[in-house]
C-alpha cells in the first residue's frame, strides 16, 4: 500500500534536504530549499493524517527488517496530530517569516541557519515517527541540537545565556530519558515501543522499572517545560530570533509531552499496578500549579514575548491537565489542545515577528499605538489571542470545553478543575487586554508613529493561521477525530 512508505519520507525530506539547504549559499536559494522540503513534509504529514482516520496504525520496516528485530516507525492518529503540527508550523513560519529572518540572520550564515532549521525538523517529525525507544533518543539529540544553533543564531547576546540554560537542562533530560530506556532494554531485552509492552508483563522483578518510570517522566517533563521545571523556556523563548520563537512556541515542547504520553500509556500503566492513581498524583497538581501561577506571571510582565512564554507554560499545564484525569475525554481535551494551543500561540508569535520588522523593541510601552499603524498584523493577532481565551467559535474553545466536561466527569475535585480553567482564562483576558490596550488605546510612540503595515504576501500567510483558529473553532472534524482516536488508543492500552 503506498501509504505504507510515507512515514519514511516524512523524516526523508528535511533531513535531505539540510545538507542541501546548507550549500546553497546565493540569496534566498536556502530558505527556498527549505521552504520547499517543509512544505513537502507538510503535504505528506496531511495524507498520514488522513490515513490515521481510516486504520489503527500505519507500520514502516527501516531497511526491510520486521519489528521488533528491525527498526519500525509507526504512525497512528497521535502521532498524525503531531506531525501535522510541526510541518504546518514549520511551513507557516518559514513562508511568512523571511523578511523578518533576512533582518535577524546575517547573510554569511544564513544556509547554515536553514540547514539546522530542517534538522530540527526532521528531528521533530523523527521522535514522532519513530517506535522504537532509542531512535526516539537519538532524534530527540538531533532537533535539540539544530534547536539550540536556531535560538542562537539571531546574534542577540541574550539568546547565548537563554541557550546555554536549555542545553543544560535538556541534556539532564535527555541523559535521565536514556538512562531510564538502558533500565527497561536490561529487564526486557527490546527497544520496540510495542513489543516493549508485552515483554515488560513478565518481568518479575519491577525494581528497575519503578526506576525507569522515575527517570523517563522526569527527563520528559523537563524537556517539555512543565511547571515548575520550565525556567529554560521564558529566556529561550524571549531572545531567539523572532520567527524561530513561532516555530518552536508551536511544536517542541507537544513532542516531548507526545513521547511521555505515549510510554506512560503504553509502557508503564498496563503493567504497574497503581500507577495511574500515581501518574495523576504526580502531575494534577503541577498542572494546576503550572496553569495558574504562569498565569499569574503573564500578567505581570511587560516584555510581550516573556509574557507569552508564560502563557505557553500555563497551556502546557491544560495539556498535562487533560491527561492526567485520565479519562477518554480528558486524554481528548489535552491532545486537541496541543493542536489548538499550536495554532494559537503560532499566529500569535508570527504577528510579534511581523510587528518586530518595525519596531527595534517588544515591551508594552513600546508598541503602544501600533494598532493604528499595523491594524491588519494586530487583527490577526487578536483573532488568535481569542482562540488562546478559549471564545466560543474559535479552537481554543474546543479543547477547553472538553476539559470543562472531563473535569466534572471526574467526581470530587471536577468543581476545583473547572475553577482553575474559568479563572484561568479570566487572567488570559486581562493580560492579552493589556497588549490590547497598549496597541490602541495609547498615542504611538516616535516609532510606532512612523511604522506602516507588512506587505499584503506576508498579511495573507499570517491570516491563514489566524482563519484556521476560527476554521477549527467551527470544524473541528479532522483533529477530534485524531485526537479522540488517539486517547481511545492510548486508554486501550490499558485493558
Amino acid at each position: 500500500m503506498w501509504t505504507a512508505q510515507l512515514p519514511a519520507f516524512v523524516i526523508a525530506v528535511p533531513l535531505a534536504a539540510a545538507p542541501v539547504a546548507a550549500l546553497l549559499r546565493g540569496a534566498s536559494w536556502s530558505w527556498a530549499c527549505a521552504a520547499l522540503a517543509s512544505a513537502a513534509s507538510f503535504a505528506i504529514a496531511m495524507l498520514l493524517a488522513l490515513a490515521a482516520t481510516e486504520v489503527p496504525a500505519i507500520s514502516y520496516a527501516v531497511g526491510s527488517w520486521p519489528p521488533p528485530f528491525g527498526i519500525e516507525l509507526r504512525i497512528t492518529g497521535f502521532s498524525a496530530l503531531l506531525l501535522l503540527i510541526i510541518t504546518g508550523a514549520s511551513t507557516i513560519a518559514l513562508i511568512g517569516g523571511k523578511a523578518s529572518l533576512d533582518s535577524d540572520i546575517a547573510p554569511a550564515r544564513r544556509h547554515y541557519f536553514y540547514a539546522a532549521w530542517l534538522l530540527a525538523v526532521g528531528g521533530l517529525v523523527g521522535i514522532v515517527a519513530s517506535g522504537d525507544a532509542f531512535n526516539i533518543f537519538v532524534f530527540m539529540e538531533v532537533s535539540s541540537l539544530a534547536t539550540y544553533i536556531l535560538i542562537a543564531a539571531g546574534g542577540n547576546p541574550r539568546a547565548l545565556p537563554a541557550v546555554f540554560k536549555y542545553l543544560v537542562m535538556g541534556t539532564i533530560g535527555a541523559t535521565f530519558y536514556l538512562i531510564g530506556i538502558g533500565l527497561i532494554y536490561l529487564m526486557t531485552g527490546t527497544l520496540n515501543l510495542v513489543d516493549m509492552e508485552t515483554r515488560i508483563h513478565d518481568v518479575t522483578d519491577l525494581k528497575p522499572i519503578y526506576a525507569a518510570v522515575g527517570f523517563v517522566t522526569l527527563g520528559l517533563v523537563l524537556k517539555a517545560g512543565v511547571f515548575p521545571l520550565h525556567v529554560w523556556l521564558p529566556n529561550a523563548y524571549a531572545w531567539s530570533p523572532h520567527v524561530v520563537t513561532a516555530f518552536i512556541a508551536a511544536c517542541s515542547t507537544k513532542v516531548s509531552l507526545y513521547v511521555l504520553l505515549r510510554f506512560d500509556f503504553m509502557v508503564f500503566q498496563g503493567s504497574l499496578g497503581g500507577h495511574d492513581l500515581q501518574f495523576a498524583g504526580f502531575l494534577m497538581p503541577l498542572a494546576v500549579l503550572g496553569i495558574l501561577v504562569a498565569s499569574a506571571v503573564a500578567m505581570t510582565e511587560s516584555h510581550l514575548k516573556r509574557m507569552l512564554a508564560y502563557s505557553s507554560i500555563a497551556q502546557i499545564g491544560y495539556i498535562v491537565l487533560g491527561a492526567s484525569l485520565m479519562s477518554v475525554s480528558g486524554l481528548t481535551a489535552g491532545i486537541i489542545h496541543m493542536f489548538n494551543h499550536a495554532l494559537a500561540k503560532g499566529t500569535m508569535f508570527l504577528a510579534i515577528a511581523f510587528i518586530a520588522t518595525r519596531l527595534t523593541a517588544l515591551r508594552l510601552d513600546d508598541i503602544a499605538g501600533i494598532g493604528r499603524r499595523m491594524p491588519w498584523t494586530l487583527g490577526a493577532f487578536l483573532v488568535a489571542a481569542m482562540s488562546l481565551i478559549g471564545i466560543p467559535g474559535t479552537a481554543g474553545f474546543i479543547s477547553k470545553w472538553y476539559l470543562v466536561l472531563a473535569a466534572l466527569e471526574s467526581g470530587a475535585v471536577g468543581a476545583l478543575l473547572v475553577a482553575v480553567v474559568l479563572v484561568s482564562s479570566l487572567m488570559a483576558v486581562y493580560y492579552i487586554w493589556r497588549v490590547v490596550e497598549a496597541a490602541w488605546s495609547s498615542a504611538p510612540g516616535a516609532e510606532a508613529a512612523g511604522a506602516r503595515e507588512v506587505p499584503l504576501p506576508m498579511l495573507a500567510v499570517l491570516w491563514t493561521a489566524a482563519l484556521a483558529n476560527i476554521w477549527f473553532g467551527l470544524q473541528p472534524g479532522l483533529p477530534l477525530a485524531l485526537s479522540r482516536s488517539a486517547a481511545t488508543y492510548l486508554l486501550g492500552q490499558l485493558q
